[in-house]
């Protein structure tokens, strides 16, 4: 068996997914919080500072929003999965300490030649209020696993405008940044693993996708909803190249209109690590 294309369409049975304080911290910490300046974002990397409230990154969300299922989308090398895409969308401001109930569902299953892109729909409700809190979708690329001719939908428009960012946000990661952002709960021995990422193709650890994106979503933050979470309503961007621990992030930022911009981030060497980023703020 190769890849379980009986799985799309069908929903997971609800999983529960409970965060704390501590758990909202060490994922700040693994985006870079706090770095260079420890005293400039304690909103989000401390508890227990005088007159300030602890709060919880945007981007968490999309953690807030996994869970595992215990479905299995085929038999294939765990060294050929690429993080692809990512969007979410929050239907309330993320609390501290969060009770969901999580239900996955594989939206899509589309033939790219080179292999498979594998998309899902995850949405997490509270479970004390009965309210939806994450609407989440994702992409996984899996290399080697094509050829079965099925193409997926058409990608929505997105056109780079012809001028100079609005804004730029540049953000350094740190050597061991992938070691950090680990242990919020991806434990992929490609971001870990010499032997594992030279398997994938890679010539050490690579950054995981998600933690570029949690530097994304802090720039993004600061840069248009005046650093407050409860402006910041969805985010999405593709994920286009590995970032290497250690590199800087340049996050360069265009306004689409009134609570709208769009995005990309590029290494400091000028190569774009996420691309077709959008955002929609209040």
């Amino acid at each position: 068996m190769a890849l379980d294309h009986s799985l799309v369409g069908v929903a997971s049975d609800p999983v529960e997914r409970t965060w704390r304080a501590d758990d909202v911290i060490l994922y700040a910490l693994g985006v870079g919080a706090g770095s260079p300046d420890p005293t400039a974002e304690l909103a989000f990397t401390t508890e227990n500072t005088a007159g300030v409230e602890l709060r919880v990154l945007p981007t968490y969300a999309v953690l807030a929003a996994q869970a595992r299922t215990g479905r299995r989308l085929g038999d294939f090398d765990p060294a050929k999965l690429v993080h692809a895409e990512q969007a979410f969308e929050l239907h309330a401001p993320l609390p501290v300490d969060g009770r969901v109930h999580v239900v996955s569902t594989v939206t899509g299953i589309a033939d790219k030649g080179s292999g498979a892109l594998v998309t899902s729909e995850n949405t997490a409700t509270d479970i004390e209020t009965g309210k939806p809190l994450v609407t989440a979708r994702s992409g996984i690329f899996i290399r080697g696993e094509g050829g079965f001719g099925r193409s997926g939908a058409a990608s929505e428009p997105w056109t780079l405008p012809d001028r100079a960012p609005d804004e730029q946000v540049r953000y350094a990661t740190r050597p061991e940044q992938a070691l950090i952002y680990r242990l919020s709960g991806d434990r992929n021995p490609l971001h870990a693993d010499p032997a594992f990422a030279a398997r994938g193709g890679f010539d050490r650890p690579i950054l995981h996708g998600l933690c570029t994106y949690g530097f994304t979503g802090r720039a993004l933050l600061h840069a248009l909803c005046g650093s407050d979470p409860d402006r910041f309503d969805a985010m999405s961007g593709r994920f286009t190249k590995p970032v290497l621990p250690g590199q800087e992030l340049i996050v360069s930022i265009w306004d689409d209109g009134p609570g709208a911009a769009i995005f990309r981030t590029a290494t400091d060497d000028g190569t774009v690590v996420i691309d077709r980023g959008r955002i929609r703020f209040h």
